[in-house]
């Protein structure tokens, strides 16, 4: 982003632009609209024969009681994380380059968590009783049971929803007053009424600020907590390979990794569909990259703590569970291991290939298939191979929890591209105020420099 001559020329050119997505739909928005809606439709369709008839149209069996539906509830959880968390801690730490990445983030964020919350419910399989998962005390005495996880994942998924609902929707106030004043007729009064009489006084923005920061102080334990929780919904079984006081910290880099990931990739997306190029910038994914690069290596490491622990412990049946996946997931455990160590480890060293727009969109697909594929070997192979030899199992998922599983992709595709088409996806006010920085210069001896510097 170059410099601008004129401050005052500038804006209304970051306004037109950060609120191009926001046009009227053309043709391919309602064609991508209508095979997203599609799908989900044939997965609820799918789900309805499941309601009808019973889990037994799914692969869900003894020994293997929790399948591709839990294995879908942990993926999308931890891919709602680094919404929240690179927003938040890049806003704390104040760092410049965040600014046209924070919306996406966190819409990201909310929209993960709202599709991650739903499998618990579809697992359920009496699914019209789900209000015995809500935490209110029952006149049977049957509930609140708090030693039950279901009842900490409803708690933790609920604060979840609510807090970064309540993160994104404060970072959108003064963008939404933007959109108001150049709205016309039914949009128009829809942003007014969004925009709580914003008007950018000073007092606004000095209140706006703190609560800013505010937010991005609680969020991140709640972001912490919440995959802690899903993670105790593994470790306190006695099911040998989930048994362990690493799983907390273990699922929680792995949620941040495969979160980074994720906004990597939409951020690709949405620089082409929106022509975002002057805005997000090489320097973007520069950093972005970098930051994948860490979490990966801090993945890598509780991954091969997790592997010595069971070896050092030389506990017959917990060794048996990771021998187990070795020879029957060889593979999937090979790709795993690939995509979530080796390429974006090696990969992501060299400045050029953070740089390129392709190979980063390669490596980021590869990362969240692999952690998709760790969910999966962290799941159904120990429920299938316990303690008890005669006990042992298989799984395959059948095609109503396909179904269903690609129905929630479409939905977080199809709420994703409704969100870009009626709210901006880059937060213009912080734009705006890193374009009002790079405008301004101090004088250093008998030069004038620019108060930030920027790298092209």
């Amino acid at each position: 982003m170059n410099m601008p001559d004129e401050q005052g020329a500038t804006i209304p050119r970051i306004n037109q632009a950060l609120l191009s997505s926001n046009r009227p739909p053309g043709l391919k928005w309602y064609v991508l609209a209508f095979i997203l809606g599609a799908i989900v439709a044939w997965g609820l369709y799918a789900f309805s024969v499941q309601l009808l008839t019973g889990m037994v149209v799914t692969g869900i069996n003894r020994p293997v009681m929790w399948g591709f539906y839990i294995v879908n509830f942990v993926f999308w959880v931890g891919l709602s994380h680094s919404g929240t968390m690179v927003s938040a801690i890049l806003r704390l730490s104040r760092a410049n380059w965040r600014r046209p990445i924070l919306r996406g983030a966190e819409a990201m964020t909310v929209f993960s968590i709202a599709v991650g919350g739903l499998f618990p419910l579809i697992h359920l399989g009496r699914n019209w009783t789900f209000y015995y998962m809500i935490p209110l005390p029952t006149q049977y005495g049957l509930w609140p049971n708090f030693r039950s996880p279901l009842l900490w994942d409803m708690m933790a998924i609920n604060t979840y929803i609510i807090g970064s609902t309540l993160f994104l929707y404060l970072g959108l106030l003064p963008d939404l007053a933007i959109a108001r004043d150049r709205a016309q007729g039914m949009r128009r009064r829809i942003y007014a009424l969004l925009a709580l009489g914003w008007r950018g006084t000073a007092r606004e923005w000095s209140i706006y600020g703190k609560a800013s920061t505010l937010m991005a102080c609680l969020i991140i334990p709640v972001a912490v907590s919440v995959h802690s929780i899903v993670a105790w919904d593994f470790a306190v079984t006695l099911v040998p390979g989930w048994h362990s006081t690493i799983f907390a910290p273990y699922f929680v880099i792995g949620a941040i990794t495969s979160g980074v990931a994720a906004v990597i990739t939409l951020m690709i997306i949405i620089r082409k569909a929106f022509r975002l190029q002057d805005y997000l910038l090489p320097v973007h994914f520069d950093n972005m990259a970098k930051l994948l690069l860490v979490v990966t290596l801090f993945w890598s490491y509780f991954y091969f703590a997790e592997v010595l622990t069971a070896w050092y412990g030389n506990k017959p049946i917990e060794w048996e569970v990771f021998s187990f996946i070795a020879t029957r997931y060889t593979p999937l455990l090979a790709l795993m291991l690939l995509g979530n160590t080796l390429v974006p480890i090696i990969a992501l060293c060299f400045r050029r290939v953070r740089r390129s727009i392709p190979a980063l969109l390669v490596i980021t697909l590869l990362v969240n298939l692999a952690m998709f594929i760790e969910r999966f070997l962290i799941l159904v192979p120990s429920l299938s191979h316990k303690n008890i030899p005669f006990a042992w199992g298989s799984y395959t998922p059948s095609w109503v929890e396909l179904s269903v599983m690609a129905a929630a992709f479409a939905l977080f595709g199809l709420l994703y591209t409704l969100f870009a088409k009626f709210f901006p996806i880059v937060a213009i006010s912080d734009v705006r105020e890193e374009n009002e920085a790079l405008a301004q210069s101090s004088k250093v001896g008998r030069s004038e420099m620019p108060t930030i510097i920027q790298e092209d």
